[in-house]
């Protein structure tokens, strides 16, 4: 079984139908929004991952179906604003989201994955965690405490078969961090892309796959930007 979480907007969404048209058995998690389609909506399960209770009731829905676990955690949410004028509530709001959500599910699922002797979790970073960003200073802790997160996680359960990676987003051209820069500044990121384009989303599903397929990458953070440094 697939779980993706986030799975009803952007990269979350697109990976979540990209499973389902290949036959994979996968549900998806959301919590604020279900972006008015309805063809799917049997697949998906409304789940606040940065409450620990929320994570627990859904596992136990669902745990006669899991076997062969591949989580994919893409839920995560921004904050815009210099630290020193920060809004405290929405900035810790993204890190209970994007670093605390990802551990509860992560926590929840391990036990099966332990029992079963398989496991793949997959934790969408980004770029900013190590590339210094004004602003955006909750989102780059919570992405860069994904990737000591994947790191620590991977080494406590590659005895069991199970894999832990990260993903480290540049810019894609679908989701938040292409969609909300105004298309005016959207030549400048660009620029800054040696590749001299966004990253397609395709691209993202082909990596995916590898992770998934491949046992012997594991604590690995893997950079999807096109050569930005």
């Amino acid at each position: 079984m697939i779980i993706v979480t986030g799975a009803s907007k952007n990269i979350g969404r697109y990976l979540f139908k990209s499973f389902k048209e290949r036959g994979e058995r996968v549900v998806g998690l959301y919590n604020s929004t279900l972006c008015g389609f309805n063809e799917d909506i049997g697949d998906y399960y409304k789940v606040d991952i940065s409450d620990y209770s929320s994570v627990e009731k859904f596992v136990k829905e669902i745990k006669d179906d899991l076997e062969n676990i591949v989580l994919v955690n893409c839920a995560g949410m921004s904050y815009t604003g210099f630290a020193h004028k920060a809004d405290i509530e929405r900035w810790q709001k993204v890190i209970n989201v994007n670093l605390v959500g990802t551990f509860n599910i992560t926590r929840a699922l391990l036990p099966y994955m332990r029992e079963q002797g398989f496991g793949r979790i997959i934790n969408f970073s980004s770029v900013v965690a190590v590339k210094p960003t004004p602003g955006v200073s909750a989102y780059a802790a919570s992405k860069a405490g994904l990737i000591g997160l994947t790191k620590s996680l991977s080494i406590e359960n590659a005895s069991k078969g199970i894999t832990v990676n990260a993903i480290n987003l540049g810019y894609v051209s679908i989701g938040m961090g292409v969609e909300e820069v105004p298309e005016a500044y959207r030549g400048k990121m660009m620029e800054s892309i040696p590749a001299g384009r966004f990253c397609n989303p395709d691209e993202i599903l082909n990596t995916v796959d590898y992770l998934i397929k491949t046992e012997y990458i594991n604590g690995a953070d893997i950079n999807i930007n096109g050569g930005v440094v």
